[in-house]
């Protein structure tokens, strides 16, 4: 097996377990937790299996979560829309948080 096709099964498979639903335990975890996720990945980096200028395990759950709200602010039939000010004309996201 190649490298890279060891870089996108990491990718797939490892990163996408460990990061699973990050936008709902993201905000929860201890800076020990997120420190020993980021240690796992620089593991990953130093085995070859992920780029070092890749995104690291923080900016992929801001991703994720930045796409979750996109979501939601664009469907105006979303459940949690009705939570939401509005403010200077666009939806605040943390108000949709912190309504909940």
């Amino acid at each position: 097996m190649s490298n890279e096709d060891l870089r996108i099964i990491y990718k797939a498979v490892v990163l996408a377990k460990i990061m699973y639903a990050s936008p709902a335990w993201w905000g929860f975890a201890t800076a020990s937790d997120k420190q020993r996720i980021e240690a796992f990945v620089r593991r990953g980096v130093r085995l070859g299996l992920y780029q070092a200028d890749d995104p690291t395990p923080a900016e992929l759950s801001t991703d994720s979560d930045d796409n979750l709200f996109e979501c939601i602010f664009t469907n105006s039939h979303h459940v949690l829309i009705s939570t939401a000010s509005q403010t200077d004309g666009r939806t605040d996201r943390h108000t949709i948080v912190s309504s909940v």
